[in-house]
């Protein structure tokens, strides 16, 4: 028996069935876990609209704190929900919060002025949720840590 053929029947019997983790069929969230990611939105919504305001009032210290709270929340939301997706929902939250708040009014009103501290907030703040998607904890398979085939 080839090594292959004995990493992949350890592989199946650690997973509890035939094939990789890849192969096994999808297990719709709970309904538990749906209204944490609902939740998680609506909360990525406040933190882009506070942090819509507070980048521009303290320039550079106050563009760093709203960055660091979106940080703090997108990460935070991946390790609690031990998923990556814990880290999207509250990451488009954000981002529909911060593009609504970008549009100018009829009246000529608008949240963010076209100055530098607007664009580090708005790429920031974009490339904050996808580090932190990418740090989230990605699906590990069961079993023990020991390598395969040992």
């Amino acid at each position: 028996m080839s090594t292959a053929n004995r990493a992949n029947r350890s592989s199946a019997r650690s997973t509890g069935g035939t094939g990789s983790m890849l192969a096994q069929p999808l297990v719709p969230p709970s309904g538990a876990r749906i209204a944490a990611y609902l939740g998680l939105f609506a909360l990525g919504a406040v933190v882009g609209a506070a942090g819509g305001l507070v980048q521009s009032g303290w320039f550079p210290g106050g563009l760093l704190l709203a960055l660091a709270g979106a940080a703090g929340l997108f990460l935070g939301a991946a390790r609690a929900l031990g998923s990556r997706a814990g880290a999207v929902a509250p990451a488009a939250g954000w981002m529909v919060a911060v593009i609504l708040l970008t549009a100018s009014r009829p009246e000529g009103d608008f949240l963010f002025a076209a100055g530098a501290g607007s664009y580090l907030f708005l790429l920031g703040g974009m490339a904050v949720a996808v580090m932190c998607a990418t740090l989230g904890a990605g699906r590990q398979p069961p079993g023990s840590t020991a390598r395969l085939g040992k």
